[in-house]
């Protein structure tokens, strides 16, 4: 069943504020129904009511990523309202080292363990819930929204801005996010599905902080551009813009 002609559904963790919210936005702009995926479904439901504000179809979904029966309940409201699902944005996560003071030495196993269970186990869990469906779409995108500090080439690197910055809990995740996206893209590389990691960059948001370079509305587009990759586009790769970074 070919769904050439219908109206592209994208799903986005964490979407009800920062960046997942302007990828929304943005998403939607370009005639994408989105849903709003958000730990809380009233936030959700405010955030989803801003967008349609703008012209956006936008509906919010209770998507508590660490929770098992949140991530059931979604692949399942999915499927039910849509048949299946053309673009998944695995934007959800936390930094639990960010203002904690720790070094690597004394991070507590139990932070890293909180860490890993959003950025890591709860994609791929989600993921694999909503692979059926996105093996109906005729254009499969995942999304795994990861950062710089994911790359151990460029956490190594003297030379490199992130140098000097070493949060272990939250970087360790993306890079174990990184080698799921590598993996995934490789099993799917005979289908249509596609799956990139994103680097959104420093962005003013709750976790940027303030004194971060860039806007909101840039922090989105590198997510939009490989949700939006035509036939041709890579996969298996990570990117920030236009530029693909060392793993």
């Amino acid at each position: 069943m070919s769904h050439a002609n219908a109206i592209k559904v994208a799903l986005i963790t964490g979407a009800n504020k920062g960046i997942g919210l302007e990828t929304a936005r943005q998403l939607g702009k370009l005639g994408v129904t989105v849903l709003v995926g958000s730990r809380e479904l009233g936030r959700g439901e405010q955030a989803a009511e801003v967008l349609r504000g703008v012209g956006v179809d936008a509906r919010a979904i209770q998507l508590d990523v660490t929770s098992e029966a949140d991530r059931a309940a979604a692949a399942k409201y999915i499927e039910r309202e849509f048949g299946r699902l053309d673009i998944l944005i695995n934007n959800a996560a936390v930094n639990l080292d960010q203002g904690a003071g720790y070094e690597t030495s004394t991070t507590p196993v139990k932070t890293i363990r909180e860490t890993f269970e959003t950025n890591f186990f709860a994609v791929v869990d989600l993921t694999q819930k909503l692979l059926p469906l996105i093996r109906k779409s005729d254009a499969g995108r995942i999304v795994n929204v990861s950062s710089a500090q994911g790359s151990l080439k460029l956490l190594a690197a003297k030379d490199s801005t992130i140098y000097a910055t070493k949060t272990f809990s939250y970087d360790a995740s993306k890079t174990a996010l990184n080698s799921f996206t590598l993996h995934l893209a490789h099993e799917l590389r005979g289908t249509k599905i596609k799956v990139n990691s994103v680097h959104p960059g420093w962005v003013k948001t709750d976790m940027g902080g303030q004194q971060a370079p860039l806007k909101l509305v840039d922090g989105a587009k590198t997510s939009v551009r490989l949700a939006m990759l035509g036939a041709d586009g890579p996969t298996g790769e990570y990117f920030h813009m236009d530029l693909a970074l060392p793993w």
